[in-house]
Parts: C-alpha cells; sequence; structure tokens
C-alpha cells in the first residue's frame, strides 16, 4: 500500500501534466467541447485522494479517541521479551489488551500442531519452553485446519481462497511478516506460517469494512517496521473496535495487524521472570497454537 504523501504527490504530476497538455491545445486553438481524458483523469485521481484524506483523518482520530486507563509490565526469562496488559478506554467502550511484545532479532515464532485435540495452550508452552503464545488459527467441524499451515518448515495444510482468511503469518530466517494473499507467494520459505484474517492494520490505520456490531474476545498477531511484533488478546470487541483500539496501543507503532482464532478458542499465556506463568486458558479445544521462542 502506497503511503499517502506518495499517492497525493502523483496525483500533482498528473494535474501538473494534463494541465500542459491543455494549455498546448489552448495554444493550437483546439476547443474541446467534452472532457478530455486527461480532465477525467484528474477527477478521478482528485476524488480518490479526497477519500484517501477523508479516511487518514477519520482513523487517526479514531485512535485518538482511545486513552490510556492504565498499563502494567512483566519481564521474562529472556531479555526484550515482555508482556503488557494495557486498558485503553474511549467514550462507549474499553478494551483491555494482554500482549507478548518481542524483538524478532532475538526471538521467533513456531506454530505447534494439536492434531489429536488432546493438549492445552498452557501445557504446550510449558513443555516445550516457550516464553508465550496463543491459539492459532481457524479450524472445521471435522477439526482439520482451515489455510495454510507451515511447521518447523514442512507444508501441512495448502493454502486456500476464503473470505474470511485474508493474511498469511510468515516466520523465517529474515524475520516475522504478514502478508495479503495477493503478495505472498508459496515459494516463500517459511519455517512457521499461519493463514488467517481477517486484515485489521495496513500501512499503519484500521483496514475499512471491519464488522462493528459482533463483539467477541480476540486474538491476533502484530508487526511494526522497525523489527518487533507482538502475539496478543483483547476483552470482548468487535472487529472495527479491535483494529481501532491497537492503533493506540502506547510506544508500539503497529504496521500490519492479523486476525487470528477468536471467541471461545481466544487463549494467552507468557512465562515470568520468576517462573511463574499468566495463563489467560482458552475455553474450547483447539487445532494449532503460535508460540514466541528465544533464537
Amino acid at each position: 500500500m502506497r503511503r499517502l504523501s506518495d499517492r497525493l504527490r502523483s496525483d500533482r504530476f498528473a494535474r501538473k501534466h494534463c494541465s500542459a497538455a491543455v494549455s498546448a491545445d489552448s495554444r493550437n486553438s483546439v476547443s474541446p467541447k467534452r472532457p478530455t481524458i486527461c480532465d477525467r483523469v484528474v477527477c478521478r485521481q482528485t476524488q480518490r485522494s479526497a477519500l484517501l484524506l477523508a479516511w487518514f483523518i477519520l482513523a487517526r482520530i479514531a485512535a485518538a479517541d482511545w486513552q490510556v486507563a492504565s498499563l502494567d509490565r512483566d519481564s521474562s526469562p529472556v531479555a526484550g521479551i515482555e508482556h503488557r496488559q494495557i486498558v485503553l478506554q474511549n467514550s462507549a467502550k474499553s478494551a483491555t489488551f494482554d500482549l507478548a511484545f518481542f524483538p524478532t532479532n532475538s526471538a521467533t515464532l513456531r506454530v505447534i500442531d494439536n492434531p489429536g485435540g488432546s493438549e492445552n495452550l498452557a501445557n504446550v508452552m510449558r513443555r516445550e519452553n516457550f516464553i508465550a503464545g496463543v491459539n492459532g488459527g481457524y479450524f472445521d467441524t471435522q477439526f482439520r485446519p482451515l489455510g495454510l499451515r507451515v511447521i518447523d518448515g514442512t507444508t501441512r495444510s495448502p493454502l486456500i481462497r476464503a473470505r474470511l482468511l485474508t493474511g498469511v503469518l510468515c516466520a523465517s530466517s529474515r524475520g516475522i511478516e504478514i502478508a495479503r494473499l495477493g503478495e505472498f507467494s508459496q515459494k516463500k520459505k517459511c519455517d512457521a506460517a499461519i493463514e488467517c484474517g481477517p486484515f485489521l492494520i495496513d500501512g499503519g490505520m484500521p483496514v475499512r469494512g471491519l464488522d462493528q456490531s459482533r463483539r467477541a474476545r480476540r486474538t491476533f498477531v502484530a508487526v511494526t517496521r522497525t523489527g518487533s511484533a507482538t502475539l496478543g488478546v483483547s476483552n470482548e470487541l468487535s472487529l472495527a473496535e479491535l483494529a481501532s483500539a491497537l492503533t493506540a496501543v502506547p510506544d508500539f507503532k503497529i504496521w500490519r495487524a492479523l486476525n487470528l482464532d477468536g471467541g471461545s478458542s481466544a487463549g494467552f499465556w507468557f512465562r515470568r521472570k520468576d517462573g511463574s506463568a499468566l495463563s489467560i486458558p482458552e475455553e474450547k479445544v483447539v487445532r494449532d497454537f503460535v508460540g514466541i521462542i528465544a533464537k
């Protein structure tokens, strides 16, 4: 997605060159009776710019409406990985996040399969020595994963096209990436990957058109442009509320965020520095988990 400044600069370029063309026509005594192609291009680009600018302003207003009510931190046994519980409030709603922040140069993500449904998040995290983790992606009524799953470099479930599955989380030697389906190449070497959705934040701003009515517990993953990422869960929020509130998380400028399975599947676990754990258990059996592990 191009930055707003790039799009506005492109529009100014188009208007400048179309104006030059119209001036040349005037000098040659050309008097078109209908709008020229340049006129129509400039008009469409001006309309797009106006809509984009309005969306940008409204997104910033929505983020500014959330205020930090409280913020608590816990450190982990690994430097740089920490838990933050953040409560945000606006005039109509409060949003509570439990987040596991980590730098991608010293930690990465793994996807853990739970094919028999015999494991829960807390047991897997403790046994496999993870620092933190959440539940993973969607699964069908036959307990089969929906969408791409790459576990330890091996594809266990193929990429599919579905309405909600709009993005892929990929962990590789190059870091953590959240990609739209149209950007993602299946030739890409991911050590761990999970397909899910919908996209919540793209280019630092909430995605337009997210559902505003249905509230549920949410699980998500987010990345910055500066080599940091987070796994998190929220209280009961709509997707639109979640995206809006995430843009207001302090000291962590989210570039992209992707929704994972939520509702009764939502779970969160974090290993504190003293060896104790913060556990928000999932309410039903889930097919897979996503965990943070030191490199």
